[in-house]
């Protein structure tokens, strides 16, 4: 691993895995302004693949194909990530198309986007969970961005121009500090020099100070959605926590896996779905943002199960606030959460979006290990502690229900 700055700052770390035959890169702008409009920032990313002054967007696509180069955006609400997996051999036009796309994409198509955007959401609101799940967000998150849900990007799209897309873009060219990870049998020093070369003309990396508020604090609230044709109730309940780097990280990732991320062997499914036949679905989820993380529980059950279900969730809550974890089920957590750790950095590109990931969030590229070693030294007491700290009577509760 080999950390350097661009000749514009950017930020970047080359890892080099021998014998492999492709590389991946993973290059990422920090958002530090809301969206004037909810949607704004995600109809900003599906266009930026709509063509360049160079290529139409036909062009870009057979050009992609015939090279078998896989090269997507990605909008998080804190930040824009460009990644591209190329064979080895071809990893210098990749990198002069990302160039090109960056500097150059003119975000054709700007209408029939946005009625595609608008057909697919609505589309997507026609689940169930979907629909509990977005007033759960726009609650928990009530007139902050991070609250900009599908329902709330429906009602202010048609606001969205296209001047405002290509304004939005342009700030965060702009005003962004800016961070690259690349993973794959290419030597560093050769690698620097094309990136030197091809990204020169991004706009320097800056640490500019971020306009997105920490969200306020919740009060408990219970919100629901009366759809007379749903077959199930669906439940979520969550509680605001801190985020990645806070010292209950790796607390909260093992109350999660402990819950009920760990499938079958949840506590959450075991008692829920096994023992008292209340679930078609649970699990729980711990959802991080640069500034504010949520963690939730979620059960799919019958109608005539709500109350039952809401009971469950409290009961099992209430377990892991006043009852140690067994040492062997805190291990068992542990060995989860370690084994996918190595799961999902697996190939190249796994790799180079995570160390991608960790620096965007001022961490350092390798900060997975770091993890990893906190994992480790987490004990029942601590958990209990975390469990008693967080899981208040300071929750939503969002219910969709006929």
């Amino acid at each position: 691993m080999r950390e350097f700055e661009l000749e514009n700052g950017i930020k970047t770390c080359v890892k080099e895995n021998k014998n492999t035959p492709r590389t991946a890169l993973s290059l990422s702008f920090t958002i530090s302004t809301p969206e004037n409009h909810a949607g704004q920032y995600h109809l900003m990313n599906r266009l930026l693949l709509k063509g360049t002054e160079k290529y139409s967007s036909e062009d870009l696509s057979v050009l992609l194909d015939e090279n078998a180069i896989e090269l997507y955006t990605e909008m998080k609400y804190d930040y824009l990530r460009f990644r591209f997996v190329a064979l080895n051999e071809d990893f210098e036009l990749a990198l002069s198309l990302l160039s090109d796309i960056i500097l150059n994409s003119t975000f054709a198509e700007f209408e029939k986007e946005k009625a595609k955007l608008k057909g697919e959401l609505l589309a997507e609101l026609d689940s169930a969970k979907l629909k509990v799940s977005d007033l759960f967000t726009k609650t928990m998150y009530r007139d902050h961005y991070y609250g900009h849900s599908f329902t709330r990007i429906l009602e202010e799209i048609d606001n969205i121009t296209l001047e405002d897309v290509k304004v939005s873009f342009e700030n965060i060219l702009r005003n962004s500090r800016k961070i690259l990870a690349i993973v794959g049998d290419m030597d560093s020093n050769a690698v620097e020099v094309l990136l030197n070369k091809f990204l020169k003309d991004i706009p320097s990396s800056v640490d500019i100070v971020s306009e997105i508020t920490e969200p306020a604090d919740i009060k408990q609230e219970y919100v629901e959605i009366i759809k007379d044709d749903a077959q199930q109730a669906q439940i979520i309940q969550g509680w605001k926590v801190p985020t990645i780097g806070s010292e209950d990280y790796p607390k909260l990732m093992l109350l999660n896996v402990i819950l009920g991320a760990s499938g079958l062997s949840s506590r959450l499914f075991l008692e829920l779905r096994e023992k008292k036949g209340l679930a078609y679905t649970v699990r729980s989820s711990y959802e991080t943002h640069q500034k504010s993380a949520v963690f939730s529980i979620y059960i799919g059950t019958e109608p005539s199960n709500t109350e039952t279900s809401i009971e469950g969730f409290k009961e099992e809550i209430d377990k892991i606030k006043n009852i140690l974890v067994s040492d062997e089920e805190l291990q068992n957590a542990k060995n989860n959460i370690i084994g996918k750790q190595q799961f999902i950095t697996e190939t190249n590109s796994q790799q180079a979006n995570l160390m991608s990931y960790y620096s965007i969030t001022g961490k350092p590229f390798d900060y997975q290990k770091t993890i990893i070693e906190n994992l480790k030294k987490v004990t029942s007491e601590e958990l209990k502690e975390c469990a008693n700290k967080y899981f208040t009577d300071d929750f939503v509760l969002a219910v969709l229900k006929p």
